[in-house]
């Protein structure tokens, strides 16, 4: 069982002014607690921030299905451009045809348009990626808030068990005022000695002040769970026998981000194999400028010109076998340790689940035995305070009776809620389903 460090009453303290001011609740149950706790932190926000995320990141590689528009402009000035022979161009000259042939600085404005019509599975592996991306995303926000069940559930019980400490330190106050009164009148008859009168009553003196320190340890205690839940949490209910056999969660969240990320890794294999697929495109390029597709005619007149084509494009980027053994071998280690680490999680998952039943067990089996030791221990107690109005005893043992009668009842409460808190423990931590 994870066991918290325990907070000092001043850090509790410091935390006292943190509380947000909201609507009472009385008679919260654990899982209205777990519920308000899980909603009020802030981690519950990053569900949304991810999901937001993952469905703008799938939009947008969708959009690779959309026509690929690019427009271009440039000037150049070359070192030598096409021209007509030497001959030709004496022989043309002698024809009286003037050729100028093509100028060195040349020009072009132009617009390239590209349709996907096949794209090897490339689109829909990114987008499956992505929303594994996503998927372990919320594993991970789920995790954390798994582990709050575990801070709130600390703190329930702890409040549960403050409530029955306080109830018996009331009802040791009472057991030593009403000793403490009879003494008193016994002492004025001279019946029985002052100093029998005054250990009682520093007796009930001292249990006051640890009654006092209880309450204040109860406030700090609870208001602290309130903050952790956002609402004023007044009145925790001991949970019913009924409530023993609940229903335990589809699947520890440790064990989908176990999943979510051997997912991630099956999508990263395929979007590698979706990379060395061949594309299909259909295209359209167009320009204005000089020189245009017909040289021969630019070679006569230097002027600008449309021009343009249109046609189907097949290529194939097998530039990705350079790197696919060792992607491949990555990936094959990824789910190695998501797969490791998940067997360590359900070793140690099977282990805690005996330790929390025995546990279960141990308490239910010594809360057979606390009343009957409730009872001897009252009998003992009520045959102390008879003796000592007969001064048979003094004080300090019918002291010694009432306190062994209150530790008796006090085992009993904390037989009884730890008892239930390894019960519910066991609902936060317990596996269910791989």
């Amino acid at each position: 069982m994870k066991v918290y460090r325990k907070r000092t009453f001043r850090t509790l303290a410091l935390l006292l002014c943190l509380l947000p001011t909201g609507g009472s609740l009385h008679g919260q149950t654990l899982e209205e607690c777990w519920a308000a706790a899980e909603q009020n932190y802030p981690l519950i926000r990053q569900y949304d921030l991810a999901a937001r995320t993952a469905e703008a990141t799938v939009a947008n590689i969708a959009k690779g299905w959309l026509p690929q528009v690019s427009a271009t402009a440039q000037a150049t000035l070359q070192s030598d451009v096409t021209a007509w022979p030497e001959e030709m161009q004496t022989m043309l000259s002698g024809m009286g045809v003037n050729v100028k042939g093509l100028r060195r600085d040349q020009y072009r404005v132009g617009l390239d348009i590209n349709q996907t019509l096949y794209d090897g599975g490339s689109i829909r592996s990114q987008q499956d990626v992505a929303r594994r991306q996503a998927d372990v995303e919320a594993a991970q926000t789920d995790l954390g808030l798994y582990g709050l069940r575990e801070r709130v559930n600390e703190m329930y019980f702890g409040l549960l068990l403050l409530d029955e400490q306080l109830q018996l330190g009331r009802d040791r106050v009472q057991v030593l005022q009403a000793n403490e009164e009879k003494l008193e009148r016994m002492f004025r008859k001279g019946v029985v000695a002052e100093s029998d009168w005054k250990a009682v009553r520093a007796e009930r003196l001292g249990a006051s002040q640890q009654l006092a320190d209880l309450e204040a340890q109860r406030a700090a205690l609870r208001r602290l769970l309130s903050l952790f839940c956002g609402m004023e949490v007044n009145t925790p209910q001991l949970p019913s026998p009924s409530e023993q056999q609940g229903s335990v969660p589809a699947a520890h969240p440790q064990l989908r981000l176990f999943n979510a990320r051997l997912a991630l890794a099956d999508a990263q294999e395929r979007s590698l194999d979706a990379a060395l697929m061949p594309r299909l495109s259909l295209f359209a390029s167009g320009y204005y400028g000089y020189p245009g597709y017909n040289m021969f005619e630019d070679m006569m007149h230097h002027r600008w010109t449309l021009n343009g084509m249109v046609g189907l494009r097949l290529s194939w980027n097998i530039s990705g076998l350079y790197t696919r053994k060792a992607d491949k071998a990555r990936l094959r280690l990824q789910r190695e340790q998501a797969e490791t680490a998940r067997n360590v999680f359900l070793f140690g998952q099977r282990i805690e689940s005996t330790q929390q039943d025995e546990d279960a067990q141990r308490y239910a089996s010594l809360m057979q035995t606390d009343e009957e030791i409730i009872g001897l221990r009252r009998d003992v107690r009520r045959a102390a305070e008879s003796k000592l109005e007969h001064g048979i005893i003094d004080a300090a043992e019918l002291i010694r009776e009432i306190n062994a009668e209150n530790s008796a009842r006090r085992n009993q409460a904390i037989h009884s809620i730890e008892r239930w808190k390894a019960i519910y423990d066991k609902k936060v931590t317990a596996p269910s389903g791989r």
